[in-house]
């Protein structure tokens, strides 16, 4: 069976790479499919974020990468898929989710919707959270595959916030708080 889990993965982060790799556990092929939405101002090209994914899921030999416009039912018609992908992070996630999987059914009755709950440790993670911290030099390490925080420190201007802290002096020692009399 083969399974579409599109998005825009700008950029891919580790929580749409948990539901990738849980996805290949799962059906025989999955298309990760980056769709050129133009309504949006991306920060990596299509090709870039085709290449990040490619990077980041080169170990699992039943993932492939793909580009894609138009409707998503159409490609995944195209790409004889049964299935389209779905992470699931928030009850919001779901309402926008549960809208667009009967939309799609109206397109196709041949495509079903999975949706796969986020682990909890990436429940709160999207791209755009990754991309407004890296905005004003925090650190994206532990959102990102390090080679594609890397990348995303170079659309910024500025370095890794753990491997360059700001300061290297070292803290002052604390001082123990004086403590109050009982009464």
């Amino acid at each position: 069976m083969i399974a579409i889990y599109p998005g825009s993965f700008d950029p891919i982060t580790l929580g749409h790479l948990d539901i990738i790799q849980r996805g290949s556990r799962l059906f025989d092929r999955v298309i990760v499919a980056v769709l050129r939405n133009p309504n949006k101002i991306p920060l990596f090209t299509v090709q870039q974020r085709l290449e990040q994914i490619r990077l980041t899921t080169q170990h699992l030999s039943n993932v492939e990468v793909d580009g894609f416009d138009g409707l998503t039912v159409n490609y995944a018609q195209n790409k004889q898929a049964q299935v389209l992908l779905r992470g699931l992070r928030a009850i919001s996630d779901f309402e926008v989710e549960l809208q667009m999987a009967h939309t799609n059914k109206t397109i196709s009755t041949q495509i079903e919707t999975v949706f796969l709950a986020t682990s909890n440790e990436y429940s709160f993670l999207s791209s755009s959270v990754v991309k407004e911290i890296a905005r004003f030099g925090g650190s994206v390490d532990h959102l990102v595959p390090q080679q594609i925080a890397l990348e995303i420190y170079k659309c910024y201007n500025h370095t890794s916030p753990i491997a360059n802290p700001i300061t290297t002096e070292p803290l002052p020692p604390l001082k123990s708080m004086p403590t109050e009399p009982e009464t």
